[in-house]
């Protein structure tokens, strides 16, 4: 056992001093409803997509993990189940104040509004969901804030220690999710104000993650397989599968749930996702057929979430038939830019910034783009339609949520460097971060082989 040190000791006493400080928070009976505003079928609903959007955690665990090598196949599940764990504390205690409280300048929100959600459980319908209570609506979004550090795993995974990647997900939710959230979905936002769109996350979740996922690996350099050119297989493609399929279902939730009631545009919103992701799935493995490779599994996987991906920001404001082209030319600038990438010295493990940084832009360019009052009457017609205004503000807010979350993430980065090694050793990464960081390792299924007429053990090749 090793010995342990200060450092160690912080996030038990930070997690203690946050159980103490809420003894003294009063509770609060439930929400009641004297006006008799709220729809039971909205209720129902969110509550189901609240569930589903849950989902898709472990379900990128899955994901992630299957594509990762051998050795790091649990260190990549936990760096991104743990987020269920650091940020529904986090969103509970602050989060929620940050993102949606009083809004300050349009910047950020008042941390004293909810804290500790305070005033959330009796507290009054959310101005954009007022069928639901306020407490339904804070647990959606709750969700929404579990994902989105999670995402970023896939870039910096197989190298980061894992208690330096957990100060990250506290940090980088406090100054760049919430931030970007308040922006976005308040209507006193930056953002909302200015006119941009973002229907379920393109730029709160995706761009977010994916810019932090290009800071993160720029810091943390090239993992030594990458610099010797090592081609390393994926750990267990069935499990990519599976994730892919969790993701897919989750993500109905994520799109349709985002309409915040049992309505027509959730039914259209849900439509919009399966269309885009089944567009985007064939675009990537046709794509790959076009350039000389074989049509693959994990191809179509990762083609599928790019395609959940691009459609996130548009799924209740362009139509069904439009979806098949959002997924379509997302799939192939994914694609392109893995490729690009892949020629050059950024070891971005997964391809996250490929995947959901590129994807979210294109996605919201996009609405820019296709987004038809037809659908939303609420919104302004995009430029396929003669509206240049609403694609002018895509532009712009998409430009400022890149700029902002790839800075303050490096800065983030860097700054956690400072305080505790982000990487592991040398030795540590040739070992593998299961063993490393856990003390715990994926064991495949065993079979049992003849090699020369002598029976030996060997594990299956995944």
């Amino acid at each position: 056992m090793k010995k342990t040190s200060f450092q160690d000791y912080l996030p038990f006493l930070v997690l203690a001093v946050v159980a103490i400080i809420a003894l003294f928070v009063p509770g609060e009976l439930p929400f009641a409803d004297p006006k008799g505003q709220y729809n039971y079928g909205d209720i129902a609903w969110i509550l189901v997509a609240s569930c589903l959007v849950f989902l898709m955690t472990p379900g990128l665990s899955f994901f992630y993990g299957g594509m990762v090598n051998r050795k790091n196949v649990i260190s990549t599940l936990v760096q991104s189940f743990i987020a269920t764990g650091v940020v529904s504390i986090m969103w509970v205690a602050v989060g929620f104040s940050l993102s949606f409280g009083k809004s300050i300048n349009g910047l950020i929100g008042d941390p004293s509004t909810f804290l500790f959600f305070r005033g959330v459980p009796s507290g009054e319908p959310w101005s954009l969901g007022t069928t639901i209570p306020l407490l339904l609506f804070a647990l959606f979004q709750m969700k929404f804030a579990v994902i989105t550090p999670a995402l970023v795993v896939g870039a910096v995974a197989e190298r980061i220690r894992f208690t330096s990647y957990v100060l990250f997900m506290v940090l980088f939710t406090l100054l760049v999710y919430a931030p970007i959230a308040h922006w976005t979905w308040h209507p006193e936002g930056i953002l909302f104000k200015m006119g941009v769109l973002d229907f379920a996350g393109g730029t709160v979740v995706h761009i977010s993650a994916g810019c932090a996922a290009l800071a993160g690996v720029l810091v943390l350099k090239r993992r030594k397989d990458h610099i010797e050119k090592k081609e390393l297989q994926p750990a267990n493609i069935p499990f990519v599968l599976l994730g892919t399929g969790l993701l897919w279902f989750g993500w109905f939730g994520f799109n349709a749930g985002s309409a915040l009631g049992a309505n027509g545009l959730a039914a259209s919103a849900f439509a919009t996702t399966n269309t885009a992701a089944a567009a985007a799935g064939l675009s990537w493995i046709f794509f790959d057929v076009i350039r000389g490779r074989k049509p693959s599994a994990l191809g179509f996987c990762i083609g599928a979430v790019v395609g959940l991906v691009a459609i996130t920001p548009a799924a209740g404001f362009v139509g069904i038939p439009q979806s098949i082209m959002i997924g379509f030319v997302a799939a192939i600038v994914s694609n392109l830019v893995a490729h690009y990438k892949s020629k050059t010295a950024i070891d971005d493990t997964l391809d996250v910034f490929p995947c959901h940084g590129v994807g979210g832009m294109v996605g919201m360019l996009l609405t820019g783009i296709f987004a038809s009052k037809n659908v939303n009457g609420a919104i302004s017609d995009g430029l396929f339609y003669g509206g240049f205004e609403l694609f002018k503000n895509q532009v712009l807010g998409l430009l400022i949520v890149v700029v902002y979350s790839f800075v303050v993430s490096l800065g983030i980065f860097k700054l956690i460097d400072l305080i505790h090694p982000l990487r592991v050793s040398d030795e540590e990464e040739a070992l593998g971060l299961d063993a490393t960081q856990h003390n715990e390792q994926y064991h495949p299924a065993m079979m049992s082989v003849y090699d020369n007429g002598t029976l030996k053990e060997e594990q299956m090749v995944h």
